[in-house]
């Protein structure tokens, strides 16, 4: 989604929620220059949540923490704002405080204007009513009472004594602005957009295997983040969305995919808001474009303009967390359970694994979220007419093998509830039913290293 707010153009990369959580999710953050992390006022950081800060961590982006529903009753800001520190790692800064929670909300007080911002309850309307009063002014009182006004002066004096603003730390991810608000009465949220688009950064550079690419240099490039097949159905289309680091895109105009050696026309770039497609002529560094993949683009790849060669780093490869054993139900169905499989692992929605020196008619699948089984064996039935046998597994954990103190993996001493197993590149793997198993193996077995992620 991409829209202009106060003369600036934002990119937005909505992840999916916790229930369909996939690591699809963890490559669109691959692809954004800061984060906005969104945590429910009544149920704090979720375990998802964890997961996601750690790939904001690994690249420095700025990430700021929006707490939301405060319209509703929620936990207390000081214990948010502490557990956000414990969970995360990373201190934070409160931009606004709020005053109450649920029938008992009345507003934030900006600490930079030093002023309530205060909230009227409009039932069913889509915005709630604002009024901007400073913190000394005696109609305050008959806002919002003076037992209110009293304890809100005593938490902003003790806000305070706290961590001093740092934008430098914000920037380099160290320090998160917290605001509070409620999304779904549109309260908060444009002081908040506000407040993110001083303290951002404009698109960040991007590292390459010939050094930084600058985003103000005049040459196109670009590199897949994410891959969808058969978003429309009687098409049977599969696009390639990629983010762009550098110069302008010109449709029609050639470009070169670096890793198949090929020049291409991309004649049909799209944007996309939800369902709606809508054609763009051009795009400049930090946009977002889909285009049609006739089967040659990979997540990670890159695309210059003719000459340059260099390749963008690769986007890790983040462990499933749940497993099961997979094959057709018809023996016949072979061929579209091996397309299906290959092209949904493709996209980055599951991964696929297999015995070694075995063949692909049985497959482990893994996913980070258990809705992606679902999601998997819906696509597979309508998409390919394949009807599935799933067998869940005990794993849990996975690890790349970087180094082993044998020649022939299989010579591994291995417990019983860990299996060697390979992935569709070829990479050797090991997974586990428990963190105990890992430490079990890694101690029978001097000189093996084990890695979370492989590029």
């Amino acid at each position: 989604m991409q829209f202009q707010h106060g003369g600036y153009c934002i990119n937005i990369l909505d992840t999916p929620g916790h229930q369909d959580f996939s690591e699809d999710t963890y490559r669109t953050l691959m692809a954004a220059d800061s984060a906005v992390m969104v945590i429910d006022g009544a149920k704090g950081v979720e375990p998802q949540t964890r997961k996601l800060f750690r790939v904001c961590a690994l690249r420095h982006i700025p990430i700021f923490t929006f707490i939301n529903k405060m319209d509703r009753e929620t936990r207390d800001p000081l214990e948010l704002c502490e557990e956000v520190e414990r969970e995360l790692g990373i201190d934070t800064y409160a931009v606004n405080w709020p005053i109450g929670c649920g029938k008992e909300f009345q507003g934030v007080y900006d600490r930079e204007k030093q002023c309530i911002i205060h909230f009227t309850d409009a039932g069913h309307a889509k915005k709630a009513g604002v009024t901007e009063i400073a913190l000394d002014d005696p109609a305050l009182v008959e806002l919002i009472g003076q037992k209110r006004r009293d304890s809100l002066a005593d938490e902003i004096e003790l806000l305070g004594a706290g961590r001093e603003f740092d934008l430098d730390a914000v920037r380099n991810g160290t320090l998160s602005p917290v605001f509070f608000g409620s999304a779904l009465t549109n309260f908060g949220v444009e002081p908040f957009l506000n407040a993110f688009l001083e303290m951002t950064t404009p698109p960040l550079p991007r590292v390459s295997d010939a050094g930084e690419v600058d985003v103000y240099s005049p040459e196109f490039s670009a590199f897949v983040f994410k891959i969808q097949a058969n978003m429309n159905k009687a098409h049977r289309d599969r696009l390639a969305f990629m983010r762009i680091c550098s110069g302008r895109f010109e449709r029609d105009t050639e470009y070169f995919h670096v890793q198949s050696g090929r020049k291409m026309r991309l004649s049909q770039p799209q944007t996309m808001m939800a369902a709606e497609r809508e054609i763009v002529d051009e795009a400049y560094a930090g946009d977002i474009i889909g285009v049609f993949d006739p089967g040659i683009f990979s997540i990670g790849d890159t695309i210059t303009v003719p000459g340059k060669k260099f390749k963008f780093g690769g986007i890790p490869t983040f462990a499933p967390e749940h497993f099961a054993r997979v094959s057709a139900k018809d023996s016949m169905k072979r061929k579209q359970f091996l397309k299906g499989t290959e092209q949904i692992a493709q996209e980055g929605a599951i991964q696929i694994f297999k015995v070694p020196n075995s063949g692909m008619e049985e497959v482990i699948v893994g996913v980070v979220g258990t809705l992606q089984f679902d999601v998997f064996q819906y696509r597979m039935k309508a998409e390919y007419g394949v009807d599935l046998r799933m067998q869940q597994l005990p794993y849990e954990q996975l690890r790349f093998i970087t180094k082993a103190p044998v020649t022939d993996l299989k010579d591994l001493y291995l417990s019983t509830d860990a299996e060697l197993l390979e992935d569709y590149r070829g990479r050797s793997l090991l997974v586990f039913a428990s963190q105990w198993s890992i430490n079990f193996i890694l101690k029978r077995n001097p000189g093996l290293e084990l890695a979370e992620t492989a590029q």
